[in-house]
């Protein structure tokens, strides 16, 4: 119990005090001009408000991610916590925070092409190709979730395909249109029904008596995974609880919304702002996954029952705590949330693709040029099976937020500031990626020891190369 209030608490006064100090270093400033009216398009360049720039970004970054992920990393026992606020305030936040306002001080460029500008040619090249299939990953992730979903509480007629087309049709047309025709106007109120779900889930944590089985991280700090020997905690956790904690899909959303903003200083409420909430509803839903059955064991039981289908705890989860039309406004919220995410990933990709080819997008022809083959390889992978895309989309999702985060040091670096607060967090995430790919199911299955030796050698090579970049300079 007063360990989960002890995170929400730790993330409340981490925005206040840590995103202040990051906004200093960054330089914000409110006399500089941003984009989104010096290359105002009508389009994709379009000057919004900072709250409903705050509530698109929130949408964006969220999806399934905060909820699913959570409730799968919940099974890890309360040591999620620690890392939901640490990863969050330290990494997550700070990574979605200068994704977003470099950007906005390189006129709205997509990741990549930061990435580019401060690793070099070579590393821009591979990552707009690693960004790209991310985007498509996810894109065709959050097709296939919501279908699944919708088709399980809908008539049989209305199979799971039919949903993947309706779905798919949705997403071409949000993708073509200009950000404020369907983006603007619901994405808002979208953003604000998934805070209000969050809430009402607060809510009967404290009413329903759940809040009395929520395990104390000082008597459970240990790995509370079934098969523990298979899963353990470094690196299974980190890449896990992705959404919440840092998540490099987040620097492919902020050029979105970099593209938007009105004032340098609204940055840290958007960026920063959006990421902090994303990480309170990680830690809600972290914490009535670990006691809606009772405990984490039994939590790990249910996930073993259902095949790991976290969709089926959510709703069972939504229903019951929510009541009928809570947990049908539930089951709306977690299927509006991914399918909102999908289609902002596919509009990334095409703007990734736009960058690129430096061809103009303020034409409906060359959008749907740019557009049509990505659904295409979309709509194909909606035919694998969910979660291997979700498996290989978590780690591509880690992989990217580890080389954004050394784009990041590296830019701080060339304009001579602290650049140590990414530098850490740069150099634990490279452990974690390079350990998780060695020994997981769905990477080169090595063993334990082998996963651990690399992932302490990566970093330090990635030290190493640091350090002789600094002297050159």
């Amino acid at each position: 119990m007063y360990s989960f209030i002890f995170a929400v608490l730790g993330l409340l006064l981490g925005y206040y005090f840590y995103g202040r100090f990051v906004e200093r270093v960054f330089g914000a400033n409110s006399q500089n001009q941003t984009p989104a009216y010096s290359m105002q398009d009508g389009v994709d360049y379009i000057p919004m408000p900072w709250w409903k720039a705050f509530l698109i970004q929130f949408l964006n970054i969220a999806g399934l991610g905060p909820i699913v992920g959570a409730v799968l990393g919940a099974a890890y026992g309360p040591v999620a916590f620690l890392w939901i606020v640490l990863g969050n305030i330290l990494g997550g936040a700070v990574h979605d925070y200068f994704s977003g306002m470099i950007s906005i001080r390189m006129g709205g460029l997509s990741i990549p092409e930061i990435i580019g500008k401060y690793l070099g040619l070579s590393i821009k090249q591979f990552m707009r190709g690693f960004t790209l299939i991310l985007m498509i990953l996810v894109g065709a992730a959050f097709i296939s979730g919501p279908a699944a979903l919708l088709s399980s509480v809908t008539p049989l007629h209305l199979s799971k395909m039919v949903w993947v087309i309706i779905i798919l049709a949705y997403y071409i047309i949000a993708t073509l249109l200009p950000i404020d025709k369907i983006i603007g106007r619901f994405y808002p109120i979208f953003g604000l029904a998934l805070i209000i779900m969050a809430v009402g889930i607060t809510f009967a944590i404290l009413t329903g008596g759940y809040i009395h089985d929520i395990p104390e991280l000082w008597t459970n700090f240990h790995n509370m995974k079934a098969n523990a020997d298979k899963y353990p905690l470094f690196p299974m956790l980190f890449v896990t609880i992705s959404c919440g904690a840092i998540s490099g899909f987040h620097s492919t959303q902020s050029p979105m919304m970099a593209r938007c903003l009105k004032n340098e200083k609204e940055g840290r409420k958007v960026f920063y702002g959006a990421m902090v909430t994303e990480g309170l509803v990680a830690l809600i839903w972290a914490a009535i996954g670990m006691s809606f059955y009772g405990g984490v064991h039994q939590l790990n039981n249910a996930i073993a029952d259902y095949n790991g289908e976290a969709t089926i705890i959510i709703r069972e989860i939504s229903s019951t705590t929510l009541g009928t039309i809570g947990g049908i406004l539930a089951i709306l919220g977690v299927v509006a949330a991914p399918i909102t995410t999908g289609d902002t990933a596919f509009r990334s990709a095409r703007l990734i693709v736009a960058d690129f080819l430096r061809f103009p997008q303020k034409k409906v022809w060359n959008r749907i040029m740019v557009s049509l083959p990505l659904f295409a390889i979309g709509f194909t992978l909606t035919q694998v099976k969910f979660d291997i895309i979700w498996r290989y989309m978590f780690w591509s999702n880690q992989v990217l937020a580890t080389v954004v985060l050394w784009a990041i040091t590296v830019y701080l670096t060339q304009k001579k500031k602290l650049y140590v607060i990414t530098l850490i967090p740069a150099l634990f995430m490279t452990a974690v990626v390079t350990n998780y790919i060695l020994i997981a199911p769905e990477g080169l299955q090595l063993s334990h020891k082998v996963g651990y030796l690399f992932g302490v050698l990566a970093p330090i090579i990635g030290l190493i190369l640091f350090i002789r970049y600094l002297r050159k300079r």
